[in-house]
């Protein structure tokens, strides 16, 4: 009788553990029907990219805050599953992941992503190899990074074309301060002994800040001990080249960073 009662018990156990599998969350739509969906919308995917991804990805996929879209090979997206994977989870922190986004949703997103590799790339005027000096007697290597060579103070220029437009670059070189990131913050204090630090805050919390200064450095500072601490919204410590470049090194400065892509 005991082996009966025991063997009776495992069909209760077996539903409990089916019902928590029916009740496990799920992204909306995540149906077995949508999984099998055979074909992709690629006008329902427009729509949403439409609604969604123009902000950063600009119209047609182009580019401006978020990389241009419409080229054959996406680093973050090799194939058509990994293209998914980064629309439906994000790339922390400047890809927000689409949590709101049904599995069909994901596939229509996706092939018409796809379809943006068919359109050509807007050609960018100037000379890349006359832009390359011009990179080298302003001294942006004195603040950014491209291919290991220079400072870490303002951002990687390493296949900054992978992720950035043409007109984009533009802009950032001409007047940085438009494309600043919400979250950046130049700041200026005085430590207790007098010494004037300035820099990037790269992190802030009550009680302490971390700012990481021109040469790369990091200074974690408590708040309490400083002298002063001025917050220096909306400024950005690279100049801005409009007026300083001729209209011609601009254009192929641009050019010039605008070749600059990842190797396949």
């Amino acid at each position: 009788m005991k082996k009966v009662k025991g063997k009776a018990l495992i069909f209760p156990l077996l539903g409990s553990l089916l019902v928590l599998g029916l009740l496990t969350p799920a992204r909306p739509g995540q149906t077995p029907a949508a999984k099998k969906s055979a074909h992709a919308d690629t006008v329902a995917g427009k729509r949403l990219f439409e609604r969604h991804c123009v902000l950063c990805h600009g119209i047609e996929g182009k580019g401006g805050r978020g990389p241009a879209l419409n080229r054959v090979k996406l680093p973050h997206a090799p194939d058509d599953a990994a293209l998914k994977s980064v629309i439906a989870g994000g790339i922390p922190p400047d890809m927000p992941e689409g949590w709101f986004l049904s599995d069909e949703d994901v596939a229509n997103l996706a092939a018409f992503i796809r379809s943006l590799s068919k359109l050509p790339s807007d050609p960018v005027p100037g000379d890349a190899t006359r832009g390359a000096a011009v990179y080298a007697k302003s001294g942006c290597s004195g603040c950014h990074i491209k291919d290991g060579a220079g400072v870490g103070y303002g951002p990687d220029l390493t296949g900054v074309a992978d992720l950035r437009s043409a007109a984009f670059l533009r802009k950032a070189i001409s007047q940085p301060t438009s494309v600043l990131p919400e979250d950046f913050l130049l700041v200026k204090v005085t430590t207790a002994s007098g010494e004037t630090i300035q820099g990037i805050r790269a992190n802030e919390d009550s009680f302490t800040i971390q700012i990481k200064d021109s040469g790369g450095h990091y200074h974690s500072l408590r708040k309490d001990e400083l002298k002063e601490l001025t917050k220096l919204r909306g400024e950005s410590p690279m100049p801005a080249f409009e007026g300083i470049l001729s209209p011609a090194d601009l254009q192929d400065l641009v050019a010039y960073l605008a070749s600059q892509r990842g190797r396949p």
